[in-house]
């Protein structure tokens, strides 16, 4: 099946996911995460897919993260049920995706990344949660997965400061499996996943089925859903308005803490 915005391909038993829109940096808009939703449904069901690999179009980006100019200009539509690029709201998923980050991660992109199972990046990749320079918040699970996946203390500086953190750092806090060159990258991740397909699917499933319950036990879905009642109170607030403004206009915002 052929998509808009995303791009698929099939390699044995993995599936290649490359999110398609290098133009604005892999930004996701509300047509963007239908697609990718439909895609995830489609590698769940599909016996012959055991593993899939997810990447960016072009040099530069995995994913720049939430498409703040289409949002600026009444672009309609919202996100599935399944969340942020499909993923981030999926809760029983018992396949693997490794995602391959080639380039800078912001925001629901770096977001995508941790709904992902094993992370590998370019060395020349960054990561950052930086919606609170623009009046959000990591609304799409990196409140939950990052500080779940490297600690409160490491995970809030990050969320509090939006800053920017090297693929070295990231492998140091622990959210980053593994650095590579970037010539090497996508080698490397589908060298991870053939290693994940010689092993037992049934087993790999399992094993995720577990960690899937794990996530129930610690009330991922409900501090999601959580999630979202705060940003729709946030969109009322002047910052919100703000934010989104300046950053299109390029612009520093003026705050109005209302």
């Amino acid at each position: 099946m052929s998509y808009e915005f995303v791009k698929t391909e099939r390699v044995g038993h993995i599936l290649v996911v490359t999110m398609n829109r290098p133009e604005v940096y892999n930004a996701m808009h509300a047509p963007m995460h239908h697609e990718m939703s439909r895609i995830w449904d489609d590698y769940a069901a599909d016996p012959e897919l055991w593993v899939a690999v997810l990447t960016g179009a072009g040099d530069k980006a995995f994913s720049a993260g939430n498409d703040l100019k289409y949002t600026a200009q009444g672009g309609k539509g919202t996100a599935p049920a399944t969340g942020f690029a499909g993923l981030s709201s999926r809760f029983d998923l018992e396949k693997p995706i490794i995602a391959a980050v080639n380039g800078f991660a912001m925001g629901g992109g770096f977001e995508t990344a941790l709904s992902c199972d094993i992370i590998i990046a370019a060395d020349t990749a960054t990561f950052a949660l930086p919606e609170v320079k623009v009046g959000l918040f990591a609304a799409a699970s990196g409140v939950q997965r990052l500080s779940r996946q490297i600690g409160r203390k490491p995970a809030v500086e990050m969320m509090l400061t939006g800053r920017h953190v090297s693929a070295a750092e990231g492998l140091q806090l622990g959210f980053v499996n593994a650095v590579v060159p970037k010539a090497e990258l996508m080698n490397a991740a589908m060298a991870k996943a053939q290693e994940i397909c010689a092993v037992s699917p049934s087993s790999v499933k399992a094993t995720k089925r577990i960690l899937n319950g794990m996530d129930e036990l610690e009330q991922l879905k409900a501090s999601l859903l959580y999630s979202r009642l705060v940003m729709s109170e946030l969109r009322e607030t002047e910052d919100f308005k703000e934010g989104v403004n300046a950053f299109v206009e390029k612009r520093a915002p003026q705050w109005k803490n209302r």
